[in-house]
């Protein structure tokens, strides 16, 4: 048989396929039929060279009611009238198809309609019946009652039992399992309302010797009149798709759960948690003590130990399957020895992950019988083992290794795949919270160097500290606390906080917390103090900046107060600092407010303003960091009020206990603390009158004799005759300096209380200088002869004038 396309002439006699059966022609963009094969002859009576480039039109028999295919569509179906060569009329089914839908539309067009035939080779009945029984999708019919009434070839092998025994049964009664019961539960709804129902299992039936995911198709047979008669269940086997599923899901878990904190042993329990009970029934994680500086699977010996040859690794966490992990020999944070032939030593040694069936560690000897490890693999089955070392940028860390208890399928190589990803996960966090850690450590170690290991105990005040450190999580910050001793009693309380966490901040800490020391030690006002310590902060960091650092320059707050036990005046500046508490003996709490806080240290250009407070003998100073009263949880407000009441509520404890009182009230417990906090406790007392003698020194040369004799009289009703000698040579160097170099008023003091102190004021600024007399020098050895006197001496300065000091110590 021969088609005809245009010239073309297409050989037909190999094609399997009858095409007198169809009858099809193509028609081009005009109308014009450009092929038409024997269908089309036997149909309308026209040889192909008869209707070949006629018009489509011809073959109408007249005006059509049919609807043409929209502007647009690519396929048509309706009926014609179609005319024959005898003239004869004929309805026909047409199909039409636009041949080139991307070339609409210019693309020619297929009609095709299906002329009668005679018997057919299949009859409908027999198709039904040989596709139920021989389809490869497990099928089950039930009739209203669920009971069972035929099932095909594939079901039959699903469940494992011929047909025969479970006819007539329900499929609870056929699976009894709780999946099966579920499974029922949804067929009696299919059949109550008449709508088809998908579901998704997980189950093992009874012809299978592992689980299976399930798809299951119910659909309600129906009758001419709509009245359910039964329940068509198919089933479809989707354990792959679902398997891909569940470890796609379970690394995307993981991605989200592992990693949570900066904490070592808090990662390994999210590596424990995440893979039990999706990837196995008990998870160990172990960590060298010591990582392995090592590239990935190079051989490695196994470390020397304690015990002949076996490994020793820390246990960081665990998990099971089983209530209280009692699988695991040893617990978190203990150490777990393994001998060489176990999964964790070969696993380190190899630096490869590996898969150890069950029938290969026994033929391995691990666990030994006779151990207790041994002991409890024999109670609770150790059917499939897989090893992974924790390895993260070239280190290995240690090693995490899955088991299968209750799991009768054996690993495969996807399961090692899908642990070895998860795995390295959480090795990248396990190896960045072990280089935080370290950091911190050392950052903690720097600090605690830097901080005061004690508080000196002046006879001006009685003082307390407390420091937390910031959570594991944010790194150590930069506060700082210091007690200075100074002349005249006076005792200088300092806290500060440099902006940033971590070894940087601490560096910084301690450099300005030893500025603060050498300015303190110069007798400085707070404000002038403050000042030269923001000079300080400039100049580190402009070298900050011409060093090349990224870390933003230097930033820090600082509080400098001073109080004087003989005035009971508390003198203080700030630079950008919360304001201190103030707890009079009443138990009455204020903040002082009308400090002017001033800008942080590194800012410049901004003077810092001096505020004086008279304060009764038994109040307590507060000076404390941000970290104290503002958290996540509450504002600087709030944590003011909570730091009032703590004060009020325990102002006559010790200062000792109502430091950690306080600690304790305003720092929560769990999680930690966001930023460091620090807190100085002081409570002032007050110098006894009969300790303290001033006197007026007129500015005349022969006052110097007249002082001499009043400090004389004065050491005598002290009791202090054994410093008379070395008192005068100080009153008589200071006072003569006084009155030929300084300007009146001239004021002398003596200050009685675990030392002796000899102080000169005078209203001039200059600084006296020590200096060594030469020989022939009159003068300049007075200064020379108070330093080897005393046991310390100095100058400070005030808005008006200076103060010369010297300090003895009273006889033993």
């Amino acid at each position: 048989m021969a088609q005809q396309r245009g010239d073309e002439t297409r050989r037909l006699d190999d094609d399997p396929f009858e095409e007198a059966a169809t009858a099809y022609a193509e028609v081009d963009p005009n109308g014009t039929v450009t092929a038409w094969n024997e269908g089309a002859r036997q149909l309308l009576g026209h040889t192909p060279d008869q209707a070949l480039g006629r018009p489509a039109t011809a073959f109408l028999a007249g005006p059509q009611s049919a609807s043409l295919p929209l502007p647009g569509s690519t396929r048509w179906h309706g009926t014609l009238t179609l005319r024959h060569r005898d003239g004869g009329v004929l309805p026909v089914r047409i199909l039409a198809h636009m041949m080139d839908p991307d070339k609409a539309p210019d693309s020619d067009w297929l009609l095709v309609c299906r002329l009668p035939q005679g018997e057919p080779a299949l009859r409908r009945e027999d198709v039904a019946t040989w596709e139920f029984t021989q389809s490869p999708c497990p099928t089950a019919i039930y009739d209203t009652r669920l009971r069972l009434i035929t099932l095909n070839d594939a079901m039959v092998d699903v469940i494992g039992l011929p047909e025969e025994e479970i006819r007539g049964l329900r499929l609870s009664e056929i699976g009894g399992k709780p999946a099966s019961i579920d499974l029922e539960r949804d067929m009696l709804e299919v059949v109550r309302t008449g709508r088809r129902e998908h579901i998704e299992t997980y189950m093992r039936t009874g012809g299978e010797f592992r689980d299976h995911a399930w798809s299951a198709h119910m659909t309600p047979l129906i009758d001419d009149v709509g009245t359910v008669r039964g329940v068509c269940l198919t089933a479809h086997d989707i354990t792959e798709r679902d398997l891909g599923r569940r470890r796609l899901s379970l690394v995307n878990e993981a991605s989200v759960r592992i990693g949570t904190t900066l904490d070592i042993t808090r990662t390994a329990e999210e590596l424990a948690d995440v893979c039990v009970p999706e990837l196995a029934d008990f998870v160990t994680v172990d960590l060298l003590d010591t990582p392995w500086d090592a590239p990935r699977g190079a051989l490695r010996p196994i470390p020397e130990p304690p015990e002949g040859g076996d490994l020793v690794l820390i246990r960081a966490a665990h998990n099971s399957v089983n209530e209280g992990c009692p699988e695991a020999v040893v617990e978190p944070g203990e150490a777990a020895v393994y001998e060489p032939s176990s999964p964790h030593a070969v696993c380190l040694a190899l630096g490869r992950a590996l898969i150890i069936s069950e029938s290969e560690s026994r033929a391995r000897g691990w666990p030994p019988e006779a151990t207790p490890r041994g002991r409890r693999a024999r109670k609770y089955g150790m059917r499939s083992i897989m090893a992974v070392p924790v390895q993260a940028r070239g280190t290995t860390l240690g090693v995490a290794v899955f088991y299968r208890l209750r799991q009768t399928e054996a690993y495969v190589p996807d399961d090692l795949l899908l642990a070895e990803e998860i795995t390295a996960r959480a090795a990248v966090c396990v190896d960045n919270a072990r280089r935080f850690t370290r950091e911190r450590e050392t950052a903690l170690a720097l600090q605690r160097s830097l901080l005061p290991g004690s508080l000196p105990r002046p006879a001006a005040m009685e003082a307390a500290s407390g420091y937390l450190p910031a959570a594991l999580h944010d790194g150590v910050g930069g506060d700082w606390f210091d007690v200075i001793p100074l002349s005249g009693l006076r005792v200088a309380l300092v806290v500060g906080d440099v902006v940033g966490h971590g070894i940087q901040a601490s560096a910084t800490m301690g450099r300005l917390r030893t500025a603060v020391g050498t300015l303190a030690d110069v007798d400085l006002p707070p404000d002038d103090l403050l000042t030269h310590l923001d000079d300080l902060v400039i100049r580190l960091s402009q070298e900050e900046s011409d060093g090349g650092a990224l870390t933003g320059g230097v930033g820090a707050t600082c509080l400098y107060a001073v109080y004087d036990p003989v005035s009971r005046i508390c003198s203080m500046a700030s630079a950008g600092h919360p304001p201190p508490a103030l707890v009079l003996p009443d138990g009455t709490v204020s903040f002082i407010d009308d400090l002017a806080p001033g800008p942080p240290l590194g800012v410049g250009g901004l003077p810092f303003e001096l505020v004086e407070r008279k304060v009764p003998e038994g109040t307590l100073l507060a000076l404390y960091t941000d970290g104290l009263v503002e958290s996540r949880t509450r504002d600087i407000d709030e944590g003011r009020v909570l730091l009032a009441r703590a004060l009020g509520g325990a102002h006559d404890e010790s200062v000792d206990s109502l430091c950690r009182s306080v600690l304790r009230e305003l720092v929560p417990v769990a999680g930690g603390v966001r930023d460091d906090v620090a807190l100085l406790l002081a409570r002032t007392r007050a110098l006894d009158a009969s300790r303290v003698r001033d006197w007026d020194i007129p500015a005349d040369p022969a006052a110097v004799a007249v002082a001499r004799s009043e400090v004389a009289d004065q050491l005598a009703r002290w009791g202090g005759e054994d410093l008379v000698f070395t008192t005068e040579l100080i009153v008589s160097e200071l006072v003569t300096n006084a009155v030929r170099h300084g300007s009146p008023p001239i004021r002398l003091r003596l200050i009685h209380n675990g030392t002796l102190i000899c102080e000169v004021s005078d209203a001039s600024n200059t600084s006296p200088h020590l200096r060594r007399a030469r020989a022939y020098d009159e003068g300049g050895r007075g200064l020379l002869l108070v330093a080897q006197i005393a046991q310390r001496w100095g100058c400070r300065h005030h808005a008006i004038g200076k103060t010369i000091w010297a300090e003895q110590p009273l006889p033993g």
